[in-house]
């Protein structure tokens, strides 16, 4: 805890102390005030306005320090100013004594609290900023709760102050008046329970409840209308249909049948889409032939004698063969045995609950949309005519291009650019930004673009793809023109949604500004009983986020009418299988600086890892953003051999809110690649030794010496 912070806490307790030591509980009883009414009304007609000042001003200490006196204080407003006035004073002292209380928990606590508990609160923290005006109102009207705790409790949560301010001032209103209009009446009164009987808390707390019934009602409402002008099948064929195979579809659809739903599965093309037929999969088998070949021109660094030609075409016979052993893991027979109906076709939503395929028409309660992405290929005159390759249609190829011109510089594009480099072709790769691999930190991208120059890449950075005439293109840089000739063209810009052709447009299914399905956070449509995810609802176009997304999207499908999970994305990884390889989770420098997020980076160098001086692979570095002055882990980017798999630890450390101090407290196998997140634990320790400590006890050990 800062200094501030700790002295801030040290007044307050020492207020509160004094508070408890002078008898203070003592003075503000409900007799005590019947007992002082007379002097009380007294003063104020002496000081009208003194006196209304001081009270106001006492009400907001009292209920910025959490004393226990706000009733007693409400009640004595309408004794002393009458029901308006009192009203007035109260209302507002209550309000802004409440922030008041919530900023100082926030100052004081929140900082430690969120660090320590990060992971458990990650959820309740996206309800807060999503619908906390809700959640407020409904507290600060059921009596049940105490306000102080309220306080002290939103303060811990990232609630703005202005939303707490006015939520609390309305929400508070009604017990206000309630109370101050009692005291009008105090000497009729017995004592405060006397004010609020069960009639009235019953119904503070069916107002407290309003706001989520009012947004339960208008949900119900909308639906309604969206629904209004479709038949809704008297009964259902199935409980859940999944259009699309890949790894979302193939999730959603294994979930459903464990849980014994009668479910449907529908894929157009192949099983296992994307990522097994011409994504994740053959690129990996492609960029590993492409590495032995890399290592294999190493042979003498090693002290052997070596040497390799490139058949292409087994290459590519390899990689399909790669495909057909993972087939099984997503075919139709294994689908089948789980209890998954398996339909071969083009489906088209033809209602809510209806989906047709191959002539028939299934009836369902829900429908998951997991249709995938595919190639963006830009509207740039001539690219038509070059007869452009995809990352879906590059695999048909059994001949080595002597010259292949590859566009953009993402992942995508980076992979398959170096692999085909390193097989014999002369490549060139265009950019039109800056820098290669924009999404990460410039001195990871540097490394990449460093590796994939070595490996003959012609990386062509800030060059904008202008037109192409016949097999050249022709792109603009620094304002001059350049012509850059080829013989075959890959174009890896991007990938876009599949959301044509199967009746999106029809239902009035809306698609976002990047082109994916609309979905709000429990991945609905604008019908809530149909579902997307994967890439054809981002934000992620991952295979792994395309499952992780999956387990809500069929939960929700089956389960919602009792409880819906919003999808959660506070710890993605991801990574680009170039070499060096580069693996990420959380934030970078980049994005920490957009956001403006305070942080701290600890830098590890991996050439002074043993077991990477070892295996000849002693380059690349591990960085870990941490919270300022803390080892909460915000992200850590790692470029090196194996950094996809090394970035587990951080994800699992930001996952499971453990800090760095855990990793460093962690045995790890000498020698291995994975001690290098324990040296980069390490390294922050480091950087935060406590040098006063230090010092002290280099005093006692030379003391101890004589």
């Amino acid at each position: 805890m800062s200094r501030a912070r700790l002295a801030v806490a040290v007044c307050v307790v020492v207020a509160v102390a004094a508070f408890f030591a002078a008898g203070g509980p003592s003075y503000f009883t409900f007799d005590n005030l019947k007992a002082q009414q007379a002097a009380l009304e007294h003063w104020r007609e002496m000081h009208p306005w003194g006196a209304a000042l001081g009270f106001f001003a006492v009400y907001i200490a009292f209920t910025s320090l959490s004393l226990p006196a706000a009733s007693v204080l409400t009640v004595l407003a309408g004794a002393i100013f009458g029901p308006w006035l009192g009203v007035l004073l109260v209302s507002f002292a209550s309000a802004i004594g409440a922030t008041l209380a919530m900023l100082l928990a926030r100052f004081v606590l929140r900082e430690w609290v969120q660090r320590r508990f990060h992971a458990q609160l990650a959820g309740i923290n996206r309800g807060i900023e999503k619908e906390g005006a809700f959640y407020l109102f409904t507290l600060r009207l059921v009596p049940a709760f105490p306000y102080f705790l309220i306080n002290l409790a939103m303060g811990l949560t990232p609630i703005r102050a202005w939303t707490f301010y006015w939520v609390s001032q309305l929400a508070m209103f009604p017990a206000t008046v309630l109370y101050v209009n009692a005291g009008t009446q105090l000497a009729r009164l017995d004592s405060l329970r006397g004010i609020l009987s069960w009639q009235l808390v019953g119904a503070l707390v069916l107002l407290g409840i309003f706001p989520l019934a009012a947004k339960k009602a208008l949900e119900f409402a909308k639906a309604r209308r969206v629904y209004a002008r479709w038949n809704k099948p008297a009964r259902f064929e199935r409980n859940l249909v999944v259009i699309g195979a890949g790894s979302a579809g193939l999730v959603a659809a294994y979930i459903a049948a464990a849980v014994r739903a009668k479910v449907t599965l529908i894929e157009k093309g192949r099983m296992g889409g994307d990522c097994l037929n011409t994504g994740c999969v053959p690129s990996k088998a492609l960029i590993r032939s492409a590495k032995l070949l890399s290592q294999i021109r190493r042979a003498d660094e090693f002290g052997l004698r070596a040497s390799a030609q490139v058949d292409f075409g087994k290459v590519m016979e390899r990689v399909q063969r790669v495909i057909r052993e993972i087939e099984p893991h997503d075919s139709v027979e294994r689908y089948t045995q789980l209890g998954v109906e398996c339909i071969q076709g083009e489906a088209r939503l033809t209602s809510p609950w209806s989906v047709e395929v191959n002539g028939r028409t299934l009836t369902t309660r829900s429908i998951v949309i997991a249709t995938g992405a595919e190639p963006f290929v830009p509207p740039i005159p001539g690219i038509r005519d070059a007869e452009c390759l995809t990352s879906e249609t590059v695999w048909n190829l059994r001949e080595l291009p002597p010259r292949l011109l590859v566009l953009g510089g993402g992942p995508i594009g980076c992979e398959l650019a170096q692999a085909f480099a390193r097989l014999g072709s002369q490549v060139t790769q265009v950019e039109m930004l800056p820098r290669i691999l924009p999404r990460e930190d410039a001195e990871f991208s540097a490394m990449v673009a460093e590796q994939m120059r070595a490996d003959g890449v012609n990386v062509l950075t800030g060059h904008k793809a202008a037109r192409f005439i016949g097999r050249t293109l022709v792109c603009e840089h620094d304002g001059t023109e350049k012509q850059i000739p080829f013989d075959a063209l890959l174009c890896a810009v991007g990938r876009v949604a599949r959301t044509r052709g199967f009746g999106l447009e029809a239902l009035g299914i809306g698609v976002s500004k990047a082109r994916t399905v609309e979905t709000n956070e429990f991945l609905q449509t604008v019908y809530p009983n149909i579902y997307a995810c994967g890439d054809v609802a981002g934000p992620y176009q991952f295979t792994h986020v395309g499952a992780h997304q999956a387990w809500y999207a069929s939960v929700n499908a089956l389960f919602g009418f009792a409880r819906k999970f919003r999808a959660d994305y506070s710890v993605i990884p991801w990574a680009t299988f170039t070499e060096p390889e580069v693996a990420r989770v959380g934030l970078n420098e980049l994005e920490a600086r957009e956001r403006g997020v305070p942080y701290e980076a600890t830098v590890y160098g991996l050439d002074d890892l043993d077991r990477a001086i070892a295996d000849g692979t002693a380059r690349g570095r591990i960085k870990v953003l941490t919270a300022p002055g803390s080892d909460r882990v915000l992200g850590a980017t790692i470029a090196g051999e194996h950094a996809g798999d090394l970035i587990a630890e951080f994800v699992a450390a930001m996952r499971h809110g453990f800090g760095l101090n855990k990793i460093l407290g962690t045995i790890h196998i000498y020698p291995t690649l994975a001690e290098a997140n324990k040296y980069a634990a390490g390294a922050w320790k480091k950087a935060h030794a406590p040098q006063r400590a230090l010092a002290v006890m280099e005093r006692l050990h030379a003391w101890r010496r004589g």
